[in-house]
């Protein structure tokens, strides 16, 4: 019997998905937990977090889906997560990185003014054979 529940253990897929409480997130969230992986859903926001799995749940995946807060921006909210899976899974299968952040800061005269320096042709580089 401990056998048994050792293989069924080691057959069960955990993935993560970020940014999940709304939109393409959730669908993949919903999609996974349809095909019987456990599913960490993820939001920055938990309360909204927390409803993305109540409807997941009314649909008929409460043991496949929980919530864990998470906003990748913050290094202690990305380890929070890692202790979390590591402490209950033991293992991530899947992760899908969803979340919408916006990257670098860019200073847009900055860009242009350095495109143009770079794109700026010496006179003596055409006259050089």
């Amino acid at each position: 019997m401990a056998q048994e529940s050792s293989r069924n253990a080691e057959t069960i897929k955990y993935a993560v998905v970020t940014g999940s409480n709304k939109g393409i997130g959730f669908e993949i969230c919903r999609q996974l937990a349809s095909n019987g992986i456990t599913v960490v859903l993820t939001a920055r926001d938990e309360k909204r977090g927390l409803e993305a799995v109540k409807k997941l749940k009314v649909c008929g995946f409460s043991d496949n889906v929980v919530f864990h807060q998470l906003n990748i921006t913050d290094p202690a909210s990305v380890n929070s997560l890692a202790e979390f899976i590591k402490s209950q899974f033991g293992r991530l299968d899947i992760l899908v990185n969803n979340a919408g952040i916006f990257g670098a800061i860019i200073d847009g005269d900055a860009l242009r003014a350095s495109k143009a320096a770079a794109t700026e042709v010496s006179p003596s580089v055409l006259c050089d054979k």
